[in-house]
């Protein structure tokens, strides 16, 4: 098959680099989930949510999330009024369509006065009266304001339009309100727009959905802006609230797609929410890691300056190969994003300035691999690193296997400073399907097909379908026949599901599968739950293997280890040879910059094309991968003399010091910031390897503290040791005590294992898990609440770290929780929406953020 091309044209601009893509509908839960690394990381724009206090879902309550997204960096809450309500169509109370309305109103007012007690921080928020009106409160069903669509006749909502409006403006003339909020961009949109027009109550931001396709983005947005020319009104700002759909999200190779229309048509954009609240739409894992979806969100808001054209072989064509590349003068840097379909391409760059490149320019290649939706990711895997001549403005790169499931990056830059390519960050690669594999045994199933084009609603799977039969009471092998190039370390990821409500997984929790190969060396897998089924996760292990064919099984009984409990559908197994020397790098001049720091080329022997100089106040800023909770060894390599600040996840750990430290970083993503604080400092780039047990660590269990109350210790298979704290929480009589020691006074890591499996009932098709929180009180002092994401099962546990201030010597660590109040802080929510209870405790580890001076 001939390779197809994709043209970037550094020489043509087309507007400074926007970044809207990366908005998010009911991404946030509360402050921790995500994290505020994982919200700043991913370049978090606008956030769609709730109103405070409303039912329709658990958490992502406006009012509460908006200060730690502002602090992250974030820029605008759109605030769903109706999403006070319950059900969907929304079940707004009255008799009548007026009553109706003037309750709703009541709401708008009680929201808009609560905003303002916060201040400046009500700046941020956009309010969207109504949502969907023509099939909710202004269509035709149950629910509807008077039975009449207000498309065949508007008054009614054209009325409701501006009584909301007007309230809105009177309580905050300041505010600004967001509309018609369509599920499309109907034609009867212009005639909305001419009636607030000629009635002064033109929203401030222009918002529908586009649960469409990428080509329909801009198809829709010129023919919105063709509207506004018309009616001589705008440009007014434009979010697209709701973007994407299942088969979708969580994949860079889909993703990419939308990021290209939704960036070229300069728009925000909030991924839809179809699942569960608080992990950005299918890009956070746990509070504190991410998946490929979110590296491909990571890179795109790290883009800079203007972008420039992209040719696609087949111009706004969903499900082929798309792209968005930017060029910033100033660092001498383009950045090229790109993916959605397989095989071979031409990627060809034009117009390379040479007073900006030079000659030469040097090439680094990324990929960003998918690794389903709650499948934790590392960074991008590096895929070649090479120099070559500018040959008449004109630069081709050839490439071959590109994974249609992927997205890629290239990063050009000034070349022919001495710069050492590096090698690739992985060796050999192969992925092998699970319906493809042997399976022998009872109960097997070939499950499909999953995702694809013409089944947008179900889950993108690898190959489309995968397999059943791993389950309680099965006698199922299902068997993979490898072949690997080399002896060597094999990483073995198996992406596989066990659907969290499913009745043989309702009561076990996790399901467990046992791995041998070539029927010797048996381990036993917990495989990853979800939320639905064909929500992947990974499972990992690693196995020495000799050069030539291999059997790898999966199955539900092991003569060693024992036997399933559960079900599980097993989609793919991947092997990777593993680098045991390699350590993890990233490259100064391709990081996040701020407050006049500058990209040098001129650097000769730098690690990379160049370094960054940044001056007194200068930062720059690794955003950086750790696969676990616990220590690394964290180098800042700097060139020639000049004093730096080092920060991790906001915490101040001393000097960037020249030299390995170990420093403690939580599983996931770490904010890395390096800031100059003398005239001048060079820094090359930043390193992070396995850690030299240098920071010494301490486990307490749960069990051993100190219980008042109804909290108990309880049993629980997949704890430590079998048995776990329940019962903290509904009141701080109900608490854990634990007694921990430190060898020196100053900031430690209270990293908790711990699980949570509370749901709510929902209303419609998104499942509705309830983040648990605790009070968390050292020595007495004020306590400090950390919130706790679902694990799916109280007998999954996970990790969640809690930076604290330790005496030398003993110190108390005491666990509380009650039910948190509505933001008045008299009433409460009606539908158990606010967990009185802290998460189940299994243990409490101890690590100091840094080594003691």
């Amino acid at each position: 098959m001939t390779a197809e091309t994709l043209t970037v044209d550094l020489g043509t601009e087309t507007g400074p680099f926007h970044g809207g893509a990366s908005g998010t509908l009911y991404g946030l839960y509360g402050d921790g989930v995500p994290s505020r690394a994982v919200v700043e990381g991913m370049y978090v724009r606008t956030v769609t949510t709730k109103a405070q206090d409303g039912v329709q879902h658990p958490g992502a309550d406006a009012l509460e999330i908006l200060p730690s997204f502002v602090a992250s960096g974030g820029k605008d809450v759109y605030v769903y009024t109706t999403d006070f309500h319950r059900g969907f169509p929304y079940e707004w109370p009255g008799a009548t369509g007026e009553e109706r309305l003037a309750g709703h109103l009541e709401i708008v007012r009680r929201q808009v006065r609560q905003a303002r007690t916060l201040g400046a921080l009500a700046s941020h928020l956009v309010w969207v009266p109504f949502n969907e009106p023509e099939g909710n409160m202004f269509g035709t069903g149950e629910w509807s304001h008077d039975g009449v669509s207000w498309r065949t006749e508007p008054g009614p909502f054209f009325s409701a339009w501006t009584r909301a409006y007007r309230l809105i403006k009177e309580i905050d003339p300041g505010a600004r309100v967001a509309g018609p909020n369509t599920s499309i961009l109907y034609p009867e949109v212009r005639g909305f727009l001419e009636f607030a027009r000629d009635h002064d109550v033109l929203p401030d931001v222009v918002t529908w959905h586009e649960l469409s396709s990428p080509d329909e983005v801009r198809t829709k947005v010129a023919e919105y802006r063709a509207m506004e020319r018309e009616l001589g009104i705008g440009p007014l700002p434009v979010n697209l609230n709701e973007y994407a759909h299942n088969y979708h999200l969580s994949v860079p190779g889909q993703m990419i797609q939308w990021i290209a229309a939704v960036e070229e048509s300069k728009v925000d954009a909030d991924m839809a929410y179809w699942n569960i609240a608080g992990n950005l739409n299918d890009s956070a894992v746990e509070a504190n890691k991410a998946n490929g979806q979110w590296w491909l969100f990571n890179a795109y808001g790290q883009m800079s300056g203007t972008t420039v054209r992209v040719t696609a072989p087949h111009p706004n064509v969903q499900y082929t190969l798309q792209g968005v590349a930017t060029l910033d003068r100033d660092k001498r840097q383009a950045r090229v994003l790109f993916g959605g379909a397989g095989g071979a391409a031409d990627l060809v760059v034009e117009g390379v300035d040479a007073e900006v490149f030079g000659t030469r320019v040097h090439l680094r290649l990324q990929e960003i691999p998918w690794t389903g939706q709650v499948g934790a990711s590392a960074q991008p895997l590096r895929l070649r690193d090479l120099e070559l001549p500018v040959t008449a403005g004109r630069v081709t790169l050839a490439l071959t296997g590109l994974d249609e499931m992927s997205a890629y990056q290239l990063i050009i830059s000034p070349g022919g400073n001495g710069a050492v390519p590096l090698a690739p960050s992985t060796g050999w690669r192969a992925t092998y399907e699970a319906e493809d594999a042997l399976y022998t045994g009872g109960g097997y199933s070939r499950n499909g097909p999953e995702g694809s084009p013409s089944a947008v609603d179900r889950f993108a799977t690898s190959g489309g379908y995968h397999v059943g039969g791993l389950r309680t009471g099965s006698d199922g092998v299902l068997a993979f026949d490898v072949e690997v190039p080399q002896d060597g370390t094999y990483d073995i990821r198996v992406f596989a599901n066990s659907y969290n409500r499913a009745d043989l997984v309702r009561e076990s929790g996790p399901t467990n599968v046992f791995l041998r190969v070539d029927g010797e060396d048996p381990r036993e897998l917990l495989l990853p739950l979800g939320y639905k089924w064909a929500v992947w996760g990974h499972a990992d292990t690693r196995a020495e293997l000799t050069r030539g064919p291999h059997r790898i099984t999966l199955a539900a009984q092991d003569p060693d280890l024992g036997e399933t409990e559960g079900d599980a559908v097993i989609d793919r197994l991947d092997l990777a040879l593993r680098d045991e020397r390699q350590v993890d790098v990233y490259e100064a001049e391709f990081a996040a910059l701020g407050s006049g720091a500058r990209v040098d080329c001129a650097y000769r022997g730098a690690s990379g094309p160049g370094a960054v100089v940044l001056p007194r106040g200068g930062t720059v800023t690794f955003w950086a991968h750790a696969a676990d909770d616990g220590e690394a060894t964290v180098t800042v390599d700097l060139l020639g003399p000049g004093e730096g600040l080092l920060t991790v996840n906001g915490e101040e750990i001393g000097p960037a010091v020249r030299g390995p430290v170990p420093l403690f970083l939580a599983g996931g993503v770490n904010k890395v910031t390096v800031t100059g604080t003398s005239e001048r400092l060079v820094v090359d780039r930043l390193t992070v390897g396995p850690s030299r047990g240098l920071l010494p660590t301490t486990a307490y269990p749960a069990q051993e503290g100190t219980l008042t109350g109804a909290a108990k210790v309880t049993a629980y298979s997949r704890a430590t040791g079998g048995k776990a704290v329940d019962g903290v929480g509904a009141g701080p009589a109900n608490a854990l005590t634990l007694t921990v020691t430190a060898a020196h006074a100053g900031r430690h890591a209270l990293t908790i294992r711990y699980s949570n499996g509370e749901q709510a009932p929902a209303t419609h098709y998104n499942p509705d898990p309830i983040c648990r929180h605790a009070d968390i009180c050292v020595n007495g002092a004020a306590p400090h609440r950390a919130l706790f994401p679902t694990t799916f099962h109280f007998n999954d546990f996970r990790h969640l770290t809690v930076p604290v201030t330790l005496d030398e010597g003993t110190n108390t660590v005491t666990l509380t929780a009650d039910e948190l109040p509505d933001f008045d802080g008299d009433t409460r929510n009606p539908h158990g929406q606010r967990s009185p209870y802290a998460p189940v405790i299994d243990r409490i580890t101890v690590t100091p953020l840094a080594a003691h001076p």
